[in-house]
């Protein structure tokens, strides 16, 4: 490995600052023109194709490919629900029903309600009632009305009985315990839309009825459809830019300036920090990758580590000028001219030594991170592909901006302070009289106790590691909105409040279910095998059973279970012979068929061959599968728990026979996909530790001379994942889709440190300094840095932790632990690892200074 035009490069930046200001400055102008074509949209969702070896999507593609039953449930409406709640008022009585149609009336009068009503139009308690009012089912809204108008209070009381008393649909409308009185303090409105309209003007109809019902707030009205929910998200956004970034921000640069404890550092090193995230933004515009689910997770991330190389220049800027590279002797002929022209010179010879020493470590940090990065190109998730995309271009901006924007400005502006008098000459990080004697004592630690340092560590790491596969997965982490009482007594602006969206929809989830089975949410079990076996529908019905039992099905009875089961009892309903073969196939009179099964399915196809072919799959006369559709009551916050109930039910249809039975509804095919997306995820991190061992090895064999030094530096990674495993076993932190993710993420910051002690470590060597002296410079000059860093972006990602949702405090968690283990393996197993490599490896490294011969030349 050459270091040559890394080495130019240097010497271009910091012998014509100004040239470089301004080129870099143009650049910028058209890396951030790409921010406007940032596509925002999410691109979460991966294909069939990419899960296509897993059992449950194939027994999904099979239903699309073989059933109709996709035909006959899709339907080309949606429902938008409104709902009234009044705890202290009557959302029935006459001037409440009175209300609602009025409501109605308000929203019809909308162009884009109007445009995408569908012919099923609005259903409301108050139109049942207003009908039966009118005379005449067919009424219409102003009808309604009028009708309702002219009626006494006893009269829509008396109507109210008689509609909820004869009317099945009313039941639908009212709280699932209402019994039959003629006052409730809840109520909906069920808006049928028109999915085929245009995607514009249905977005519009579901924004104005989100507005209307918000404009009615007072009386009780409100809804919880994509407008509410994004008002919430909205909100809750808001909150925390209020909140957690003000404080994330004032922590960062209170820890920056008590730091560097200098301002021009502190703006020059924010300077980077903005311009490495906008850089970012502005290549994924370019490239036409989105953005829209990977937006946080990388701001932050390469915001810790810009912050992370400015540490890392500043602080050998400041030891070179310390040593007097300043004062050294002055051999280049444009030095001279640069003294000609009175600019202090002096900053230039200690920048570009400071720079060179640290741009190996730089180069290598980018390399390796972007390894880590880089591997979840493998995952069929675009969502987590943008991941590795987007923080791989961040790390390299910051990498380019960092050895060339801020050497820049840093020497353009310290030249003209200097130049009026003020003397920019600053301490070294690590060398004050309380953090240097606490780094000293590591590396006294690991001269006396090296082999039990590292005993310890690898039995903590592989102990931490273990608990992976004790770890609870979930799909995500749902949010309640929950807020402490803290943050919401805080003064305002900065108080959190809860939205009102999380203790409406609290409230809708206890007070109904869903307005019919066709509305709710439906899966499916897919019977292969030996389907036409005499026990085959008594296990349909004991797994039916079993669902009604746990209270998961909606409408068990009115099209909530579709089944060769129910098929055959709606057809003998109006087919008198069906209706006999299915009593003589019945042997011991429970009702269920169990023999003939076979025959009964012939006949089945020959009444109704358009239902039977939704509920058996029928080629050449042989029956291969059975079809069971269930309309559960359950949202993806239950997904586990209904799940696991459907997984007992399938296991009762099969019952020992030779048939299997495959969950095929969206909640289990999304619990199989996020646990293959994990165990690939897990794959992943594995992979990119060895190729980052390898790449590590390879560098330091070539700078350094030595491979196996370049493995004792990246060897510490396993220990920082195993770390944060542990801790996420202790804080019951479950495996989701993001934790998952930033396992991965750890691997690529994991090895930062290591790096950058590691490093200075073989250049200590090289110059001759023997081995204790030579780490404690490396632990004593890196190690302030590396504390400036840990502070810095461990305080800004803890500030996560203050957000009222599991799921950020989570993420928060996660790499505030990787970050700090990180820290820690760094100072305290590293040193030993150090030592014990110097006292036993086969050769060390070449003896000679890195910076003026390039590249060495002893390897083991």
């Amino acid at each position: 490995m050459r270091t040559r035009p890394l080495r130019r490069c240097i010497d271009f930046v910091t012998e014509h600052n100004r040239i470089t200001l301004l080129v870099m400055v143009l650049l910028t102008g058209v890396v951030l023109a790409g921010i406007p074509q940032l596509n925002t949209g999410s691109q979460a969702g991966g294909t069939a194709a990419d899960f296509e070896h897993l059992d449950r999507v194939q027994a999904s593609q099979h239903i699309e490919d073989v059933y109709r039953a996709d035909e006959h449930s899709q339907s080309n409406r949606t429902l938008a629900t409104v709902y009234v709640h009044q705890p202290d008022g009557n959302v029935l009585s006459k001037p409440a029903l009175r209300a609602e149609l009025e409501f109605q009336q308000t929203l019809r009068e909308d162009d884009a309600v109007g445009r995408a009503l569908h012919p099923d139009g609005m259903t409301g308690i108050a139109n049942l009632v207003a009908t039966r009012a009118a005379g005449d089912r067919a009424a219409s809204l102003e009808e309604q009305l009028a009708a309702v108008k002219s009626a006494s209070e006893q009269e829509i009381r008396t109507l109210l009985r008689e509609t909820v008393t004869d009317n099945p649909r009313a039941g639908r409308l009212l709280p699932a315990d209402f019994a039959g009185e003629t006052s409730a303090t809840d109520r909906r409105l069920l808006i049928a839309l028109d999915t085929g309209v245009d995607q514009d003007v249905y977005e519009d109809a579901r924004n104005a009825i989100f507005e209307t019902a918000n404009d009615r707030d007072a009386s009780g009205y409100f809804t919880l459809g994509g407008p509410a929910m994004e008002a919430a998200n909205s909100h809750f956004t808001g909150e925390m830019v209020e909140l957690v970034l003000p404080l994330a921000l004032l922590l960062i640069v209170a820890i920056l300036a008590f730091a560097y404890r200098d301002l021009v550092d502190v703006i020059v090193g924010m300077t980077g920090v903005v311009l490495s995230v906008a850089w970012m933004f502005g290549l994924l515009g370019w490239l036409g990758v989105s953005a829209g689910v990977v937006i946080i997770a990388p701001v932050v991330l390469i915001t810790g580590l810009s912050i992370d190389f400015g540490f890392h220049v500043f602080n050998r800027y400041r030891e070179q000028r310390a040593a007097g590279a300043d004062r050294a002797p002055r051999t280049d002929e444009r030095e001279a001219d640069a003294t000609r022209r009175g600019e202090d010179a002096g900053i230039r010879p200690s920048m570009n030594r400071g720079v060179r020493l640290v741009a190996t470590a730089l180069v290598l940090v980018t390399v390796t991170a972007a390894i880590g990065f880089l591997a979840n190109l493998a995952n069929p998730l675009p969502m987590i592909r943008n991941l590795g995309i987007a923080i791989t271009l961040g790390v390299a901006s910051a990498l380019l901006l960092f050895v060339t924007v801020v050497p820049a400005l840093k020497i353009s502006i310290d030249g003209l302070l200097e130049r009026v008098g003020f003397d920019r000459r600053k301490a070294p990080l690590g060398h004050g009289r309380y953090l240097r004697p606490a780094l000293e004592r590591t590396v006294t630690l690991a001269r006396r106790a090296a082999p039990v340092v590292v005993i310890v560590a690898v039995l903590l790491g592989a102990a931490g590691g273990g608990a992976w596969f004790a770890l609870d997965q979930e799909s995500f982490q749902q949010g309640d909105g929950e807020v402490a009482d803290w943050k919401q007594n805080l003064p305002d602006p900065i108080g959190w409040d809860r939205h009102a969206y999380y203790d409406r929809a609290d409230h809708v989830e206890e007070t109904y279910r869903p307005a019919s089975a066709a509305d709710a949410t439906r899966t499916q079990i897919l019977l292969d095998g030996d389907v036409t076996g005499g026990g085959t529908l008594a296990g349909i019905a004991d797994g039916i059973d079993h669902l009604e039992s746990a209270s998961l099905l909606v409408q068990a009875d009115a099209g909530g279970v579709e089944s060769p089961l129910s098929a055959l009892r709606r057809v003998a309903d109006r087919n008198a012979t069906v209706a006999a073969m299915v009593d003589r196939a019945d042997s011991d009179g429970d009702g269920i068929p169990d023999r003939n099964v076979a025959r009964l399915y012939d006949a089945l196809y020959a009444a109704d061959s358009d239902l039977a072919s939704r509920v058996l799959e029928r080629t050449d006369g042989e029956y291969r599968s059975a079809l069971v559709t269930v309309s559960i009551d359950a949202g993806w916050e239950t997904q586990d728990t209904a799940v696991t109930e459907m997984e007992t039910a399938a296991a009762a249809m099969v019952d020992g026979s030779d048939r299997t039975a495959t969950l095929a509804g969206p909640f289990s095919v999304n619990q199989a996909v996020v646990a293959d997306l994990v165990a690939g995820i897990l794959l992943t991190m594995v992979l990119a530790l060895a190729a980052i061992l390898l790449t590590t090895m390879g560098v330091f064999r070539a700078m350094h001379g030595s491979a196996t030094l370049g493995a004792v530096v990246a060897v510490p990674i396993a220990l920082v994942v195993g770390s944060v495993i542990g801790t996420m076993y202790l804080l019951e932190i479950p495996l989701t889709l993001l934790t998952a993710l930033l396992m991965s993420l750890v691997v690529g910051v994991g090895i930062d440190y290591n790096i950058h002690i590691g490093d200075r470590f073989a250049d200590e060597r090289r110059a001759g300094t023997p081995t204790i002296p030579a780490l404690r410079a490396a632990v004593t000059g890196t190690g302030g840095a590396l504390v400036g860093s840990t502070l810095t972006t461990a305080g800004a990602f803890a500030t996560l932790t203050l957000v009222p949702h599991p799921q950020l405090v989570s993420f928060g968690s996660i790499v505030v632990v990787a970050l700090v283990t990180a820290f820690l393996v760094s100072l305290l197993v590293l040193p030993s690892l150090l030592v014990l490599w110097d006292r036993h490896a086969a050769a060390s490294v070449t003896v000679g200074d890195r910076t003026q011969t390039g590249v060495s030349a002893t390897q083991d």
